[in-house]
């Protein structure tokens, strides 16, 4: 840095919207500091994660879909369907161990079956997924009906509410694993690169010789599979499962995606971005709880966010071009 100077790539990053989110991270975690002195405790920044640690890992490969330029409306459905169907094993008398790769494969197979109709027939995703949301979540109630499942193996009841590695619970270690691996995945393969072509333009990415449906096919079995681990994550936390196991994640989870900058059109995104959102949400909903705002409050400010990550990021682009074609007009 000479003569004082930011760099041009620095003050880039910094201007980018990522580095909005990073502004805005820093503001909540003062002021939940200033307004609470067990904010910044290593406990409570685990209980931060914790509590909404199935979300926030859908939120990873929904990133995935939504820069391929689909939407997955059934994640949370999914999310349901296998913590009911281990639920409904374990009660049949198969062993929890069994159970729980079956489990994953029942999401894998929900990922799948969206798949066929959005690959193989041209479906929008938006239609498909809303239907499967429907199907899926009636699935889940089928197998339990009105009743709770509990009385789980303490081995797994453990593995959800207890630390495995120092204060960390085991959901909040995949998490960061995930994390690490969707971000290589995304930001440094070819795959990667070829999901960012297809969501800015799939006739041309198929044009170049890309396997479109193959790409598509794979991210919507993710999608099913991670939305799979999250139920189990989620049946362990809480010890117990219900037909209306994370009803309504899914508007969580896609506000999560769109506030950290990737586009609802495709092609635009970036795993920093999510995991910035991410800390916004979970720091705005601590801060918000610190101050006895109520449950039903919160999920309007999470509405208006979502109104605002769809607005902020077009309004910024037509700034860019307006200031761009006065530029070249000089």
């Amino acid at each position: 840095m000479s003569g004082g100077r930011i760099p041009a790539s620095l003050r880039a990053q910094l201007a980018s919207w990522e580095g909005f989110l990073l502004l805005v991270v820093v503001l909540l975690v003062l002021l939940n500091a200033l307004a609470s002195p067990f904010f910044l405790t290593v406990q409570n920044q685990i209980n931060l994660f914790q509590l909404s640690v199935e979300k926030i890992i859908v939120a990873l490969v929904m990133t995935f879909v939504i820069i391929n330029g689909e939407i997955d409306l059934s994640v949370a459905s999914v999310m349901g369907l296998a913590a009911c169907a281990f639920g409904w094993l374990v009660q049949e008398g198969m062993p929890a161990g069994w159970a729980i790769p079956l489990v994953l494969g029942i999401g894998a197979l929900c990922g799948a079956f969206n798949a066929v109709f959005i690959v193989a027939l041209g479906l929008p995703s938006l239609v498909v997924t809303l239907a499967t949301l429907i199907a899926f979540r009636g699935m889940a109630r089928i197998l339990v009906e009105d009743r709770g499942i509990g009385d789980f193996p303490a081995w797994f009841d453990r593995l959800g509410q207890q630390p495995l590695a120092g204060p960390f619970p085991l959901a909040l270690i995949l998490f960061a694993v995930l994390t690490v691996i969707a971000f290589v995945i995304l930001q440094r393969t070819a795959f990667g690169r070829r999901v960012y072509f297809i969501g800015s333009s799939r006739e041309v990415a198929a044009f170049s010789g890309v396997d479109v449906g193959r790409v598509k096919a794979a991210i919507f079995v993710a999608s099913g599979l991670v939305s799979a681990l999250a139920g189990l994550l989620y049946a362990a936390r809480v010890g117990a499962v219900r037909g209306d196991v994370a009803l309504g994640f899914e508007l969580d989870i896609i506000t999560i995606v769109l506030l950290g900058g990737v586009s609802i059109f495709g092609g635009v995104g970036t795993i920093t971005g999510t995991l910035l959102s991410i800390l916004i949400v979970l720091n705005l909903r601590n801060g918000m709880a610190l101050a006895n705002i109520t449950g039903h409050i919160q999920t309007g400010v999470l509405g208006v966010l979502l109104i605002l990550s769809v607005m902020v990021p077009a309004i910024r682009d037509r700034a860019r071009r307006l200031f761009g074609a006065r530029e070249v007009a000089r």
